[in-house]
């Protein structure tokens, strides 16, 4: 039994009619030993249909949601490479090859396709959208020491070891977020490949919203970060409330020490409640950081019971 990799191209769709078939048989032809897989989440046009006559294999998620759609993704589907792409047909399939390439030779976890800064000058990636996905990059690198230049991006190569350890949380756009962040918490390789990116084909709808899916986002960041970090993050509010407590209780320790009389008992009080809570909020983080890493640790057992890449290729020689 040959043990080479299996390679499986998974689509999330949602009323991608008009794109879906163009998908399918670009990367059927870039890539003619992967099986292609649509998941049709809940559309109201023709998806399924077309992408079944395009030769793919569909199948159905009922929660609403990319996140929703990408958890039973990496539930169902069974493969040692998996290729992640959106089925609007605006990621180019001739670049899958070169990411799947990198992944097996550099002998990564996760392949990210940056959207090339010459080929986005087009209504699909708008400059609001751009100009938030730097800001949100730019926050996921500076909290969890990260050095993704596109995090937002749908297009990206996974090893299975990446997949079967992902415990998928969110329900929408927020996804790649949360991908991108479990290759930081748990240390795993990544590599990033600049890809082409093109207009929608005409009857393609965004489903993209700038401003509500970025807020979205923006709390899953702030979500990630008190789970993945609770030290530093309920560290942080302890500091601020001591500190506020020791703003208001300064005055009122220099007064007594005039008149030897408390005189504003409830700020007072107000003051050592806010110091107490800052306590608490230090221990919480110090108690959490605990189940944090019992959990991590719990995902990298996972992960390390998965045979890598390589030792699939070396051990079919």
């Amino acid at each position: 039994m040959s043990n080479r990799p299996r390679t499986a191209v998974i689509i999330p769709c949602y009323n991608e009619e008009a794109a879906i078939a163009t998908v399918v048989e670009d990367f059927k032809k870039t890539l003619p030993q992967a099986s292609v897989y649509v998941f049709d989440n809940n559309s109201q046009d023709n998806t399924s249909k077309v992408a079944s006559k395009a030769g793919a294999i569909v199948k159905f998620v009922k929660l609403a949601g990319k996140g929703n759609v990408v958890r039973r993704m990496f539930a169902d589907v069974d493969a040692d490479i998996y290729i992640m792409v959106d089925g609007d047909a605006t990621y180019d399939a001739a670049s899958a090859s070169g990411m799947v390439q990198k992944l097996i030779d550099e002998d990564l976890d996760m392949v990210v396709g940056c959207r090339a800064e010459e080929s986005t000058d087009n209504e699909n990636y708008r400059p609001g959208h751009r100009l938030g996905n730097k800001l949100l990059t730019g926050s996921v690198q500076r909290i969890f020491d990260g050095n993704f230049t596109d995090m937002l991006s749908g297009y990206r190569v996974f090893s299975r070891r990446f997949v079967k350890s992902f415990t998928a949380d969110s329900y929408g756009f927020e996804t790649e977020t949360e991908l991108s962040v479990h290759a930081l918490e748990m240390r795993l390789p990544y590599g990033e490949v600049s890809t082409p990116y093109s207009e929608r084909p005409e009857g393609s709808v965004s489903k993209l919203s700038t401003y509500k899916d970025g807020v979205k986002i923006l709390r899953m960041i702030f979500r990630l970060y008190s789970t993945e970090k609770p030290r530093e993050f309920w560290g942080i509010i302890g500091a601020v409330l001591e500190l506020v407590a020791l703003i208001l209780i300064i005055p009122l320790l220099i007064e007594f020490t005039q008149i030897h009389l408390v005189p504003k008992i409830p700020t007072f009080v107000f003051a050592v409640s806010l110091a107490i809570c800052g306590f608490l909020s230090i221990t919480i983080g110090i108690v959490l950081r605990t189940v944090t890493q019992g959990r991590r640790e719990a995902k990298h057992m996972k992960y390390l019971s998965i045979p890598s890449i390589r030792g699939l290729l070396q051990s079919d020689k």
